[in-house]
């Protein structure tokens, strides 16, 4: 079991210094890897440095070098954080986000301070007496809350993005690689938490290789996202930039709502928006020529759908039309959803079950 570990950590390493070498010297990979993730490579080549000196037996066995791993412990949580700010949200690197890593400056300085300095008697001193152990294990249950804090925060940012689009979009995107990308690390961090606690009760030895194995996993799995931030930087633009615009407050009175919605429908019914299958509340809205709150206002209080709702109730509208058509005998029910503007089989499914209680086959099946 050491000697995969053992493999793993040159591997992590290599893997490590190979990312970091092409986010310095390719400037067209620069740019697809955030800027985030990239520093959080950086932070884990230093502890896994830490670490390959040790097991690689270069400066013999002093267990100060694995203290180098230690410096990452209160920066990926925050990170992560961040990674998933900006890339959800498109916020930009601000000097305000320092003040997340100043946690984990301080951990760095305690780290040196209590196990990198001090001579070999005093440490093994503060072993003897207790001491030693009972820093780490409150030092390590801090650094434990404070990443599951910054996960928690980064699941909540999601799930609250992936609602808003619904509001946003008329299609659905691909948002299950991120999603897995923080069950990931989730995962980890709560297996991290049952060691930690089995530590607690006398077991401390099982807590510490324990952790080198989950730390160890942290660290492949952020490695493995830079990777694919670079191959695939697409899978991390979930939004497109319109989505971004912002918009004045609406000020529309419940009258003009009521004619804002009677030139609504003459134009789904003249110029069929809905058949385009990226189509955008945004540009809904300026199709309308109102803004994107007003538009959202509307749909809100006078039709109660969102917009996702209300676009993709149209599509099904079209579908039901169409299989009255002579496309009807060549095409497929998805084919006949795609003419619709569905993009997405099973956006199209749910969206039929949703408003005709059944499925598609089954509501057919009923009409003969």
């Amino acid at each position: 079991m050491q000697t995969l570990l053992n493999q793993l950590v040159y591997f992590g390493y290599f893997q490590s210094l190979f990312l970091l070498c092409i986010y310095l010297f390719s400037p067209k990979n620069r740019k697809n890897i955030n800027g985030y993730i990239a520093f959080l490579v950086l932070v884990l080549m230093i502890g896994l440095s830490g670490r390959v000196l040790y097991i690689s037996d270069i400066f013999g066995k002093n267990f100060r070098l694995i203290a180098f791993s230690e410096f990452a412990t209160l920066l990926f949580g925050s990170t992560i954080y961040l990674f998933t700010k900006s890339s959800l949200l498109q916020k930009r690197f601000s000097y305000q986000d320092l003040l997340h890593y100043l946690p984990g400056f301080f951990y760095i300085i305690f780290v040196v301070f209590m196990f990198m300095l001090p001579t070999d008697e005093v440490i093994g001193a503060r072993i003897k007496s207790g001491e030693l152990f009972r820093t780490i294990t409150i030092f390590i249950g801090i650094g434990l809350l404070f990443n599951i804090t910054y996960w928690i925060m980064s699941l909540q940012l999601f799930l609250s993005f992936r609602k808003e689009l619904r509001n946003e979009l008329s299609y659905t995107v691909k948002t299950q690689f991120f999603l897995n990308f923080l069950i990931a690390i989730g995962i980890c961090l709560l297996s991290w938490g049952i060691v930690y606690f089995i530590s607690i009760f006398g077991f401390e030895m099982i807590e510490r290789k324990a952790r080198e194995t989950i730390w160890l996993s942290i660290a492949l799995i952020i490695l493995f996202i830079a990777y694919y931030g670079m191959i695939s930087p697409d899978l991390f633009k979930i939004v497109p930039a319109q989505v971004q615009k912002k918009y004045a407050q609406s000020k529309l009175s419940k009258s003009d709502l009521d004619q804002l919605q009677a030139k609504l429908d003459r134009l789904m019914i003249e110029k069929k928006p809905y058949l385009n299958r990226k189509l955008l509340k945004a540009e809904l809205a300026d199709m309308l020529g109102v803004s994107s709150p007003e538009i959202a206002r509307l749909l809100n209080e006078n039709i109660g759908m969102n917009f996702f709702e209300y676009i993709n109730y149209h599509r099904i509208k079209e579908f039901v039309e169409l299989t009255q058509t002579d496309k009807a005998k060549n095409l497929t029910f998805f084919g006949l959803a795609q003419e619709a503007g569905f993009n997405s089989k099973t956006t199209f499914n749910k969206s039929f079950k949703k408003l005709m209680g059944t499925s598609p086959k089954g509501y057919f099946t009923s009409q003969q």
